[in-house]
C-alpha cells in the first residue's frame, strides 16, 4: 500500500490512474433489479410455460377462439414488466440523488463525494455516525467502532493509528483520517456477502402465501392434467379435440395468472406513491409490514423534536466557565444537536492548549477535552460522576421535570486517567424544539390504535415533558432504563411508554421484548444508537438528516426528515394489504373450484364442463378487469386478522358452492336427460353468477369506483350470456326450465357463500 499524503490526499492524475485501472468503489450488488432480471422474472415462469404448452395444444385442435386466454396472459406480462421498469427508474433516480457521500481529501481540498467514486488510497475523514464504506487503515486520530453488523456482537472497538477498519462497521465516537485500502467487491463486507445477501430475506406473509400457492399448484397441475385427459379420452372415449380443450380449460382455471403480477404492481405503485411523499423504500415488502404495525417506537430526537436544540441558560461556580466552554466547542469535533446548540451559545475560541479530545460516545454519554493543566468533561451527570451529589441530582430532576435537558460540566486533572475524581463546575440547560406536525401525527396514530413508545438516551423526566407538550397519552408513564436489568426489560416493555437513559443495546432488547409479546413493532430514529434497534424491529424508518449508518440500515428513509410523512407510509401499507387481499380472493376462488372440479370430473362419469373460452369470458369480467383497478385504488381501512384467513373465508365457501351447484347440475342432467351442451350452459351460468357474488362481497364498502366496476361487470356478464352466446361457445338461454335451475343455483351460491364464511371463521377462531 502506498501511503497517501494526509495533508493533500490524491491529486487528479493519481485519481484518474486508479479509475482507469477499475480501482473504484463499485459493487455488483444493486438496490433494484436489472432490466434483464425484470424481463426474466415476468417471462420465464412455470405458469407462462404451461400457458404456452396449452396454447400449442389448442392451436393443434384448430379452435382458435379458445386462445383468447393468451390475451390476458400477455396483458399481465406487459403491464407487470412496464410497472417494474417504471418503479426501477423512480428508485434508481431517487437513490442516486440521495446516495451516501463521504468527506474526502483530494488535491489539498476537502470535498463530499459519492461513495461510488471513492478510489484506492483515497484519504477520508470519519466521525461519529459515519458508516465505514471501504476497508481502510487509520492514518491519524482514533475511533470508537461498532462492528456488530459484521460480527453480531454489540461492543465498541477502539481503533488507533495503523489499525484496520472493516467496511460495514460504523463509527460511534472519535475522529480520524483514514486511507482506503480496498474498494468495491474487494471490501470485507462485499466478500462476506458474496454467496448471501447482506441482509436476511425480509419476512413477508404476503410473499410466503403467494409462494406456497405457486408451489402447491405447480405440483398438482401436471399430474391432474394428465389424469383428466386420460379419463376423458381413454375412458369416456371423447374426441381428441374435446379432450384437449376440456383439459386445457381445467388447467387454465387452476392458474391464478394475474395474482403474482398484480401483487408486484400493487407494491410497485406503493413505492412510487411513497417516493412522491419523499420516502425512499429500501425493502419492497416492508410496505406490507407497515400495515400490521401496532407499536411504534420513536427516538425522541429527529422524530418528535426537530433535532435542533437551544441553550436556555446555564449555572456555574467557575468564573472561567464561558472561556472553558468556548475552548471545548473549539476543540471538540462532535457533530450532534447538543454540541451545535452549545457551540452557538459559546462561540468557539482557542486560548487553551489541547492535548487530546474524548469524542462523544452514546453508551458513555459524555465527551471531553484533555488540556495541559486540566481535563474538562461534559455530558449526563449521573453517567459521568462516580459519586453523584444528591442535591445536584435533585436540581437536575427538577429541571428535567420542567422539560429541560441538562448537560453537566466537570473537571479533573490530566493524571486522573479513568476520570474517577471529577468535580462539578456547571450545568447547561437546553430545550428541544418540537416539530410542528408532531402532535397531529401522534394523535393520528392514537386513533389508529397504534401504541407509541418513546425511547431516548435523555433523562426520562425530560422526555416525559416533551411527550406532554405534544399531548402524548401516557406521557407520565416513564422509567429510567439505566435502572433496569435484562430480566426486568420485558415487563417494562408492556408497562411503560416513556423510556429514558436507554443504551443502544437496551433499545434492541426493548423491541425484542415487544415482539415476544406478539406485537408488530416499527422503529423510527436517526442516530447511530438506533441501528441495533433498527435491525431488531419489524420495520425501521430513518430520517435523511440522520447518520449514514442509520439511513443505510433502515427499510425506509424519510428524505425530507418530516415526521408527518409516517401516516402516508402507513396508508400505503394498508392499501397494499387490503387491495391484494381482495384481488387474491377473486383469483383463489377460481383456482380452488377448478382444482376441486378436476377431482370430481375424474371420479364421476362426466366430461369436464368447460372449454378455455368459457373461463376467459367469466374471468376477464369478474376477476381480471376488477382486480387491476382494485390493486391500485386508494384504501385506508385497517388491516384485520390474518391475510390468508381473510382470503379463505370468502374464496373457499364460494368455490365449494360452485362445486355443489355443478353436482346439482350433473344430478338433474341424469334425471332429466340433459345433454353435455346444457350441462356446459348451466355450468357457465354458475361460475358467472358466483363471480358476481364474490366480486360484490369483496367490494364492500362500496365506493364510486367499485359501483361503476360492478355495473360494468353485471352488464358484461348479461350481454355475454344473452347476446354473445355464440362467441363464448354455449347455448342461448331460452328454456323456462333452465330459468328454474338458474334460480336454484343462485340460492345454493348465496347460501353457501353466506353460511360457509361463518363456518370457516368459526373454525379459525376455534383453532386459535
Amino acid at each position: 500500500m502506498k501511503e497517501t499524503d494526509i495533508r493533500t490526499g490524491l491529486n487528479q492524475e493519481e485519481i484518474d490512474e486508479r479509475v482507469a485501472k477499475g480501482l473504484v468503489n463499485i459493487c455488483d450488488q444493486d438496490t433494484t433489479k436489472s432490466y434483464k432480471q425484470i424481463f426474466k422474472d415476468n417471462l420465464l415462469t412455470l405458469f407462462n410455460l404451461i400457458n404456452v404448452i396449452l396454447a400449442g395444444l389448442i392451436m393443434f385442435t384448430g379452435s382458435y377462439r379458445n386462445l383468447l386466454f393468451l390475451g390476458v396472459v400477455l396483458s399481465n406480462i406487459v403491464i407487470g414488466t412496464f410497472q417494474e421498469i417504471r418503479t426501477k427508474r423512480v428508485l434508481d433516480k431517487i437513490s442516486l440523488i440521495h446516495s451516501m457521500k463521504a468527506l474526502c481529501l483530494r488535491n489539498g481540498k476537502e470535498e463530499m463525494i459519492s461513495i461510488e467514486n471513492i478510489v484506492v488510497d483515497d484519504i477520508l475523514k470519519l466521525k461519529m455516525g459515519n458508516q465505514i464504506i471501504s476497508d481502510s487503515i487509520v492514518r491519524e486520530g482514533s475511533l470508537e467502532v461498532d462492528e456488530s453488523l459484521l460480527t453480531g456482537e454489540s461492543r465498541t472497538v477502539i481503533k488507533n493509528e495503523g489499525d484496520f477498519l472493516y467496511s460495514g462497521s460504523f463509527v460511534t465516537g472519535g475522529n480520524a483520517w483514514v486511507q482506503v485500502v480496498h474498494v468495491g467487491n474487494d471490501n470485507y463486507a462485499a466478500k462476506m456477502t458474496k454467496d448471501a445477501k447482506k441482509y436476511s430475506k425480509y419476512p413477508s406473509e404476503l410473499r410466503d402465501m403467494l409462494n406456497k400457492i405457486i408451489k402447491y399448484i405447480g405440483i398438482a397441475i401436471i399430474p391432474l392434467g394428465i389424469i383428466l385427459f386420460s379419463k376423458q379420452y381413454f375412458i369416456l372415449h371423447g374426441t381428441l379435440k374435446d379432450s384437449i380443450l376440456n383439459t386445457s380449460a381445467a388447467l387454465i382455471g387452476m392458474i391464478p395468472e394475474g395474482l403474482v403480477i398484480l401483487t408486484s404492481i400493487a407494491l410497485a405503485v406503493g413505492v412510487i406513491n411513497l417516493a412522491r411523499h419523499h420516502t425512499l423504500v429500501q425493502e419492497l415488502y416492508c410496505i406490507e409490514t407497515l400495515a400490521r404495525v401496532d407499536v411504534l417506537c420513536l427516538d425522541k430526537t429527529g422524530t418528535i423534536t426537530e433535532g435542533k436544540m437551544i441553550v436556555d441558560s446555564y449555572h456555574s461556580n467557575d468564573k472561567q466557565f464561558e472561556s472553558i466552554m468556548k475552548n471545548m466547542t473549539y476543540d471538540l469535533e462532535d457533530a450532534n444537536a447538543t454540541i451545535e446548540a452549545i457551540r452557538e451559545r459559546f462561540s468557539p475560541e482557542k486560548s487553551f492548549d489541547c492535548v487530546k479530545t474524548i469524542p462523544f460516545n452514546s453508551s458513555k454519554k459524555y465527551s471531553g477535552v484533555i488540556y495541559q493543566d486540566a481535563v474538562y468533561i461534559m455530558g449526563a451527570y449521573s453517567f459521568m460522576m462516580s459519586h453523584p451529589d444528591k442535591i445536584q441530582l435533585e436540581k437536575i430532576e427538577k429541571a428535567s421535570a420542567e422539560g429541560f435537558r441538562v448537560i453537566s460540566v466537570a473537571k479533573t486533572t490530566p493524571q486522573d486517567k479513568e476520570l474517577k475524581d471529577l468535580q462539578w463546575i456547571g450545568d447547561i440547560y437546553l430545550l428541544d424544539k418540537i416539530r410542528e406536525d408532531a402532535r397531529e401525527t401522534l394523535d393520528y396514530f392514537k386513533k389508529q390504535d397504534v401504541d407509541i413508545k418513546i425511547i431516548s438516551g435523555d433523562h426520562p423526566l425530560t422526555v416525559s415533558q416533551i411527550a406532554r407538550r405534544v399531548h402524548l397519552e401516557h406521557y407520565d408513564s416513564y422509567v429510567d432504563a439505566s435502572q433496569l436489568n435484562d430480566d426486568e426489560m420485558e415487563a417494562a416493555a408492556s408497562k411503560y411508554h416513556i423510556f429514558g437513559r436507554v443504551t443502544p443495546k437496551q433499545k434492541r432488547a426493548l423491541i425484542a421484548a415487544l415482539k415476544k409479546q406478539g406485537h408488530c413493532v416499527g422503529m423510527s430514529g436517526d442516530g447511530v444508537n438506533d441501528v441495533l434497534a433498527f435491525k431488531e424491529a419489524d420495520v425501521s424508518i430513518a430520517m435523511a438528516s440522520g447518520s449514514d449508518v442509520a439511513k443505510s440500515s433502515a427499510n425506509l428513509v424519510l428524505l425530507d426528515s418530516n415526521f408527518d410523512a409516517l401516516p402516508e407510509v402507513l396508508y400505503e401499507g394498508r392499501r397494499v394489504i387490503n387491495n391484494i387481499q381482495r384481488v387474491a380472493t377473486l383469483f383463489l376462488t377460481k383456482t380452488i373450484f377448478s382444482i376441486l372440479l378436476a377431482f370430481i370430473t375424474i371420479l364421476l362419469p362426466f366430461e369436464y364442463p368447460f372449454v378455455p373460452i368459457h373461463l376467459t369470458f367469466v374471468s376477464s369480467l369478474t376477476i381480471g378487469m376488477p382486480a387491476f383497478f382494485m390493486a391500485i385504488e386508494p384504501n385506508r381501512n385497517r388491516v384485520e386478522k390474518k391475510f390468508l384467513e381473510n382470503v379463505i373465508k370468502v374464496s373457499l365457501p364460494a368455490a365449494v358452492s360452485v362445486i355443489l351447484c355443478i353436482i346439482y347440475i350433473y344430478t338433474i342432467a341424469v334425471m332429466q336427460g340433459f345433454n353435455s351442451e346444457v350441462i356446459t350452459q348451466l355450468s357457465v351460468i354458475t361460475i358467472a353468477i358466483n363471480g358476481c357474488i364474490v366480486l360484490t362481497k369483496v367490494s364492500h364498502p362500496f365506493t364510486l369506483l367499485r359501483k361503476i366496476i360492478l355495473v360494468v361487470v353485471y352488464l358484461g356478464i348479461a350481454g355475454g350470456l344473452f347476446l354473445a352466446h355464440d362467441l363464448i361457445s354455449m347455448l342461448p338461454i331460452r328454456s323456462a326450465s333452465i330459468l328454474f335451475d338458474v334460480c336454484v343455483i343462485v340460492l345454493i351460491l348465496l347460501a353457501g357463500s353466506t353460511f360457509g364464511s361463518r363456518i370457516v371463521e368459526k373454525l379459525y377462531n376455534r383453532k386459535q
